[in-house]
């Protein structure tokens, strides 16, 4: 019987999806602790959400990313969660350390 995949195709994509899902819940947790630790005058000081929006779409994300609901890393609400995760790292934390220690972007 002739297979069209190699026999590892399903080991290889089991280990994949493990590096993501390791990746997402480290972006989401990073991001979630960094946004509980600030200020939330801060938050509108730079001209975003407030502190308690943050939190929660952080929180429900991380929630929604965990194996233990049948999703997959590679589901809508795990893409959306690691985007929530990077905009916050990206967008929102430099500007809250611009606002706190005035040193620049990084």
């Amino acid at each position: 019987m002739a297979y069209a995949t190699p026999i590892f195709a399903f080991e290889v994509t089991t280990v994949i999806e493990l590096i993501l899902l390791v990746f997402a819940l480290v972006v989401e947790g990073v991001a979630l602790v960094h946004a509980i630790t600030q200020r939330s005058d801060a938050f509108p000081a730079i001209g975003t959400l407030p502190k308690g929006g943050w939190i929660a779409i952080l929180a429900v994300c991380l929630v929604l990313t965990l194996p233990f609901f049948g999703f997959s890393v590679l589901s809508i609400f795990a893409l959306a969660g690691i985007a929530a995760g990077l905009i916050y790292l990206l967008d929102v934390r430099p500007g809250l350390r611009d606002l706190h220690d005035g040193k620049g972007f990084w």
